[in-house]
């Protein structure tokens, strides 16, 4: 569906994409991540036609985004709705420019509202509305002609728990029906419960791309045991980085005759995943 190949952009002295190259097939679902000046963004941006490359290529099957524009939806990062437009009208806006009309675009409207939990707040002016309630309401705005090819800009910044968890549902389940998704986030837990390919951009490129098994393989967890106070005032707390968590923690517990009071399992994080990858490209 998507082959991004060898894109650059610069911007006077600032390397934005420097060699960029990312591709997702139908129905998968892509997290790209990185830390902010990666590129995720820029990438973004080309691939919707918003701007274009100093060099490479992008291909929506064999077309340029230009000539594929109506088959992709798009949530910037930046919020960018009418304040003093309702969350109906809205939709109707974006589904009638994607070439929705009638009966096809009340549907459209109808679903999504439930998707996305917006029935509560459909007449409202999105001025008004909290930023949860306006993160769905943008990304309900991108889905609504169900695009073959969906762009996330780190749709949950920000959001609460009930965002969070609608905009997930509704990624899962459009990737089911055969969308390719680019899912952008700091947030590497999100992709794990999407059961994203996991592709990692540093400084203008994609550094790596794998499952999120495949990446964070032999990376290091932390075990963290705090025993109950013995009467000092104080519990002591046991901290050690592993790469086997769960045996670790079993190990510890089986060893131990002392009351715990509180026991936590980290997992691999992002800054992990960055710092082994630095290290592997430096080597």
């Amino acid at each position: 569906m998507l082959e991004a190949l060898d894109l650059v952009k610069h911007y006077g002295p600032v390397h934005a994409l420097d060699g960029f190259t990312l591709s997702a097939r139908s129905g998968e679902i892509v997290g790209l991540l990185g830390h902010n000046g990666a590129g995720k963004t820029t990438f973004v941006e080309i691939v919707s036609s918003l701007i274009r490359p100093d060099r490479g290529v992008v291909l929506l099957d064999g077309r340029t985004p230009a000539q594929a524009r109506g088959e992709v939806g798009i949530a910037p990062q930046h919020l960018g709705l009418y304040p003093s437009v309702t969350v109906r009208e809205h939709l109707e806006l974006f589904g009638r420019l994607a070439g929705l009309r009638g009966a096809t675009l009340r549907q459209a409207i109808d679903e999504l509202a439930v998707e996305l939990r917006l029935l509560e707040i459909m007449d409202r002016r999105t001025g008004v509305l909290s930023g949860g309630q306006q993160r769905r309401t943008q990304a309900a705005s991108a889905l609504i002609h169900r695009p073959r090819l969906l762009l996330l800009d780190e749709p949950t910044a920000g959001a609460d728990l009930e965002t969070r968890q609608a905009m997930l549902d509704v990624v899962k389940q459009r990737a089911a029906e055969g969308t390719a998704v680019v899912y952008t986030t700091h947030y590497l837990p999100e992709l794990v419960e999407l059961q994203a390919t996991i592709a990692v951009a540093r400084a203008g490129r994609v550094i790596a791309r794998g499952t999120y098994d495949e990446l964070v393989a032999g990376l290091p967890g932390e075990v963290r045991l705090v025993f109950e106070d013995n009467g000092d005032g104080d519990g002591e707390e046991i901290r050690l980085s592993t790469t086997e968590p769960t045996a670790t923690l079993i190990d510890l517990l089986s060893r131990t005759t002392r009351p715990v009071s509180s026991v936590d399992v980290r997992k691999p994080s992002l800054d992990d995943l960055y710092r082994s990858l630095a290290v592997s490209s430096a080597s």
